[in-house]
């Protein structure tokens, strides 16, 4: 009986085993074919997962390399120019009006960016010249306290250099708004106008470029597909033509605008600072001439009360 009760214990046991395997394997196949229906259930875009990232298809593709195919050609057409002319044998229009007027333009720049520096070191110098001045002052008026026999020489010293640091001080700054202003000059007003130089260069070179590439199809042979060639190149030949010259109206606009408002400028400037050169100058010479009467009356009554010294008495 045990031996009975214990072979069909073992083979509960078994059974329990093999349909636990078999609940097992079926799972799995049953996970796997759930697995398409989960995957297809799930967000195919960033747009439904609640994303921020939107897909834009790009519909102008052509568009997008017809501009890339033009921009190649013309900047290779460009730089082929540029080391032509460079290397002296490519041929480049030159606006005889024009062109000295950039010369000029260039020099100018030049020259106002060196007395803008010429300025900002003399306005250095005045305020460092006005500081010494002041120390002197000072150092006058400290021995006037302590020398009872040269107070008055020692006062008067004093007074000057302190009334020269002072208008000193006053010069610097002039000169340093002298300097401002040619430095706004020069580095916004010019260099705005050398932007449109530049500008103007760029289009003078792609204009050259187009006219030396239809010459080189007018030297070629002449069959249907050449004249197709040559047809494209005159129509670009005139669109860069426009371009150049209306780049070159809006130059001499420029130039004619920066002339006049340099003069303006210049002749403010220059005015003002002539003004608080002239007004430095007579106020310290009409101070200096006031204290020197000031000590001639100052030493007539000293020596009115003073008695002789010994060398006189001797």
């Amino acid at each position: 009986m045990d031996g009975v009760e214990c072979r069909g214990t073992d083979k509960n046991l078994l059974d329990q085993e093999g349909n636990r395997n078999w609940n097992h394997t079926e799972g799995d196949v049953v996970s796997s074919q759930s697995g398409p229906g989960q995957n297809e259930a799930l967000p195919s875009s960033p747009q439904e997962a609640g994303s921020k990232l939107v897909v834009i298809p790009c519909n102008n593709r052509t568009a997008v390399s017809e501009k890339l195919r033009k921009w190649t050609i013309t900047t290779y057409m460009c730089t082929r120019q540029t080391l032509l002319e460079r290397l002296g044998t490519g041929s480049r229009t030159v606006d005889l009006d024009l062109e000295p007027q950039l010369e000029d333009l260039s020099v100018d720049q030049q020259r106002y960016s060196h007395l803008t520096k010429l300025a900002d070191t003399l306005a250095n110098q005045m305020a460092q010249f006005s500081v010494t001045q002041k120390s002197l002052g000072n150092a006058f008026a400290d021995l006037s306290v302590k020398s009872p026999t040269l107070h008055v020489e020692f006062g008067v010293n004093a007074d000057v250099q302190h009334f020269l640091s002072k208008r000193g001080e006053e010069q610097a700054v002039a000169v340093g708004s002298f300097s401002s202003e040619i430095n706004t000059l020069v580095s916004r007003t010019i260099e705005d106008t050398m932007m449109n130089v530049k500008q103007y260069h760029s289009h003078r070179v792609e204009y050259d470029a187009y006219r030396c590439d239809l010459e080189e199809l007018n030297l070629g042979p002449r069959d249907v597909s050449t004249q197709s060639k040559l047809e494209q190149a005159e129509r670009n030949l005139q669109n860069q033509r426009k371009r150049y010259l209306k780049s070159r109206d809006d130059l001499s606009v420029k130039l004619q605008l920066l002339k006049e408002n340099k003069v303006k400028v210049l002749q403010r400037q220059l005015l003002l600072l002539q003004s608080a050169g002239a007004s430095h100058n007579l106020s310290c010479h009409q101070h200096l001439q006031d204290k020197l009467q000031e000590r001639s009356m100052q030493l007539d009554s000293c020596s009115a009360l003073n008695p002789l010294s010994w060398l006189e008495t001797s």
